[in-house]
């Protein structure tokens, strides 16, 4: 999926909720975005009703949280972890981990540094900064 439409994004995850409900073999990217969403059981009555969900809009300045945003950048996350992207993050990840103790809370660790860089991207219209992402995770490890 390069550059995918809102709802092709939560068609994504309905999809993926679906299929494994319906015991379907689940393949590439479906299988990191099933660990994410099986690990929101928040979510699961949400994916249970796409027509209801698939157009609804969230305020994040209300504190409220999109969970197709949430489990599309676990899926971020995980891409990254795979190829080690940027460089040394796989490390910091396997820190937040035996620091955290948790997988989800490592990866909510790391979810933080992400959020934050997308967000300088967008408002100051500059280049995702790896450098001050890496930063951010040493910062959550407790180093400086």
């Amino acid at each position: 999926m390069f550059n995918p439409s809102r709802d092709q994004v939560r068609q994504f995850f309905f999809d993926v909720w679906a299929k494994y409900r319906a015991g379907q073999p689940l393949t590439g990217a479906e299988l990191p975005a099933l660990d994410a969403v099986l690990a929101h059981p928040e979510y699961h009555d949400l994916l249970d009703q796409p027509d209801r969900y698939i157009e609804r809009d969230y305020q994040p300045e209300s504190g409220e949280t999109n969970p197709f945003l949430h489990l599309s950048i676990h899926l971020a996350i995980s891409e990254q972890l795979s190829v080690d992207q940027p460089p040394g993050i796989r490390d910091r990840y396997q820190r937040l981990l035996k620091q955290h103790g948790d997988a989800m809370e490592a990866q909510h660790a790391v979810m933080d540094c992400l959020a934050e860089m997308i967000w300088q991207v967008q408002r100051y219209q500059t280049a995702f900064d790896s450098a001050a992402y890496l930063r951010c995770l040493d910062l959550k490890l407790g180093e400086t």
